[in-house]
């Protein structure tokens, strides 16, 4: 696992560059990031850090407030893992470290954001599959439905059939995004287009695995 850090989505901007062209931004907070425990192949089996964000003061169960406890971190609203198999940076941390932005990522890297969708409630075959809706007059009855479910044979409907049903919230990945700007002093980051989720989602910001553009 390359290197990364945790963030919450705060929303969408937008910057100029030097030529006056409008880059679209998303605007991540990034911080403060915290190392809770650190895991290796001896104890767990694998190689891994695990990262907390946030502060979290109340409603902290008793297994959570030992495991804090014992890392001598604060509580965090959210904990994440991150493999280190391959990564330098990643194997330095140690844990109750404190993770800046400007530490782990710096402008015009690439990186790939994984996020919750926005969850969209019960939809149809058209919204949530992008089906094609039948004739609208003529005499048609058949508008938005889902059409058939298969051969009359098998007399059941096989698994993984497109239907209605609940859409969104569920973990999505946006691959090769550049990041435009870092504000160090608020621990911001600006990376290129759209993320995941909604305002103040939680994000995993990470190197990205593709080639470099």
């Amino acid at each position: 696992m390359p290197k990364g850090t945790l963030g919450y989505k705060i929303g969408m901007t937008q910057l100029f560059t030097d030529n006056g062209h409008v880059v679209p931004v998303t605007v991540i907070l990034a911080g403060p990031v915290r190392v809770v425990q650190k895991k290796t192949p001896e104890t767990d089996g694998y190689a891994a850090v695990q990262l907390g964000i946030g502060e979290k003061l109340k409603n902290v169960n008793k297994p959570l407030r030992g495991h804090f406890a014992k890392a001598q971190v604060v509580p965090a609203k959210a904990l994440r893992e991150f493999r280190i198999d391959d990564s330098e940076f990643m194997q330095a941390l140690e844990v109750g470290d404190e993770l800046r932005v400007e530490e782990v990522f710096t402008e015009g890297e690439y990186v790939d954001v994984v996020g919750i969708t926005k969850g969209k409630g019960f939809a149809g075959v058209i919204k949530r599959h992008n089906f094609r809706r039948g004739p609208m007059g003529h005499g048609s009855h058949f508008h938005r439905s889902v059409g058939s479910l298969g051969a009359v044979d098998p007399a059941r409907v096989f698994k993984g059939r497109k239907m209605p049903g609940r859409m969104g919230g569920e973990r999505r990945t946006v691959q090769g995004l550049q990041i435009v700007k870092i504000d160090a002093e608020r621990n911001l980051l600006l990376v290129k287009g759209s993320v995941p989720g909604p305002n103040g989602g939680l994000l995993m910001v990470k190197e990205t695995v593709k080639h470099k553009r």
